[in-house]
C-alpha cells in the first residue's frame, strides 16, 4: 500500500440533490473535529444544476494531508447507477463498496458483492427522504471504522438544520441499527 497508514479515503457518488457533498462534509468534520484529526474534502459535479453526477471525495488522517485527492478509496458509497458504473464495478481490491438497492442495481459478477442498505426507502418510510444520506451515514458507522459512530453522530448534529436534529439523529440511529444487524451484531 502506498499511502499512510495514517492515511483513509472514502468516495460518496450519486447525483446532485442526494446530499452527496454534506455526507463528506461530515465525515470529514467527524475526523477532524470530533476526532482531532485532519481531513479534505474535493468535491466535483456534472453540468446540471440538479440531477447530474456528484462525488464527495474525503481523505481523513491522523497526520497532515499532503495530497488532498482520493487515489485508493477504503470506502466507496454509490447512490446512483451512473456512479456504480464509474466506480463500483471496478472497485479496487480491498475496497467496502456500499449501495442503495433502489437506486443502484449490481453486477453479481463482482465479488465480493458490495454491502447494501435501503436508505431511500427508509427514508420515505420515516416520511422524510431528504435524510437518505444521514441513514448512509449511520450504516457507514456500523460497518466500517473510517470514523467513530460518536464522532460521526456529534458531525451530523453539528451540520443539520436547527430544529431538524431529532429527525436527523433518528435516520442516523436508524441506518446504523440496520448497519449493526447485517454485520451480525443483533441486540448490541
Amino acid at each position: 500500500m502506498s499511502q499512510s497508514a495514517a492515511r483513509r479515503e472514502i468516495r460518496i457518488a450519486g447525483f446532485g440533490g442526494q446530499g452527496v457533498v454534506l455526507s463528506g462534509e461530515i465525515v470529514g468534520k467527524a475526523a477532524s473535529i470530533f476526532e482531532n484529526g485532519f481531513a479534505t474534502l474535493t468535491q466535483s459535479y456534472g453540468p446540471e444544476a440538479r440531477g447530474g453526477s456528484c462525488t464527495a471525495e474525503v481523505v481523513v488522517s491522523k497526520e497532515p494531508i499532503d495530497y488532498p485527492r482520493v487515489a485508493n478509496p477504503e470506502v466507496i458509497v454509490i447512490l446512483a447507477q451512473e456512479a456504480y458504473g464509474n466506480y463500483g464495478r471496478n472497485a479496487p481490491k480491498g475496497t467496502l463498496v456500499i449501495v442503495d438497492p433502489d437506486l443502484v442495481k449490481t453486477d453479481p459478477a463482482v465479488q465480493p458483492a458490495p454491502l447494501s442498505i435501503p436508505a431511500t426507502r427508509m427514508a420515505r418510510d420515516m416520511n422524510r427522504p431528504v435524510v437518505a444520506n444521514i441513514i448512509m451515514l449511520g450504516f457507514l458507522a456500523a460497518v466500517s471504522n473510517l470514523v467513530s459512530h460518536d464522532a460521526l453522530r456529534e458531525a451530523v448534529l453539528d451540520s443539520v438544520p436547527q430544529g431538524t436534529e431529532e429527525l436527523n439523529l433518528s435516520a442516523f440511529d436508524k441506518g446504523y441499527a440496520y448497519g449493526r444487524e447485517q454485520a451480525g451484531h443483533k441486540g448490541e
